[in-house]
């Protein structure tokens, strides 16, 4: 697929020139308040998808979880990991392309974390993205996602709807728990769904 943003440099010139917009410079608000909950998940490895600049990962990582991070751009993976350097949080970064990810991954994670990747890539390969974090997870798994839900036009980000995710992830999962999420960032207000699909046995 020869389109712009499904290569690295695409998304390092975003960095480069400081126009990451989805970059809200602190962990997701349902992240928070989902470990600081009554029913937050266990503690385990988790491989963070589209990471950014880590600070999703890093909420988890000093959580108690063992974060692997993994993102195309050069810069987002530095930056990433200088801050789980000065933290001396358990989270190490991985620069690849999440279509073709080291076979020693598979079936390493009891869950996969989600937030803004998904809307990242193009719609034509969201089924694909399925089958990545499911061969990610471990039989017992649980893939965690912040799905922004928007029906704009154009992309990225590119728009989805509840409907659309649960079908997609129907296959694999388990996809009970989708819920809209009561505070987002202005932007993604009454847009954001917070998923947790544990995969099916």
């Amino acid at each position: 697929m020869d389109v712009a943003f499904s290569k690295p440099e695409f998304w390092e010139s975003r960095y480069q020139d400081n126009t990451a917009r989805w970059d809200i410079g602190q962990p997701a608000l349902a992240f928070v308040n989902l470990l600081e909950s009554g029913d937050r998940p266990s503690p385990g490895r988790l491989a963070a998808l589209g990471v950014g600049r880590g600070h999703d990962a890093l909420w988890f990582a000093e959580h108690g979880f063992d974060v692997v991070g993994v993102d195309f751009a050069p810069s987002a993976i530095a930056e990433s990991q200088a801050a789980a350097a000065q933290r001396n949080a358990a989270a190490d970064f991985l620069q690849a392309d999440i279509f073709d990810l080291p076979d020693a991954l598979t079936h390493q994670f009891d869950y996969v974390l989600e937030h803004t990747c998904f809307c990242a890539i193009d719609p034509s390969r969201r089924s694909d993205y399925v089958d990545v974090v499911r061969r990610l997870l471990k039989p017992t798994g649980e893939f965690i996602g912040l799905f922004w839900a928007h029906s704009r036009p154009g992309g990225p980000p590119f728009g989805s709807s509840p409907q659309e995710i649960r079908s997609l992830f129907s296959s694999h999962f388990d996809v009970r728990s989708l819920t809209p999420v009561a505070k987002s960032v202005p932007k993604r207000q009454n847009e954001e769904y917070l998923a947790r699909f544990p995969v099916q046995t």
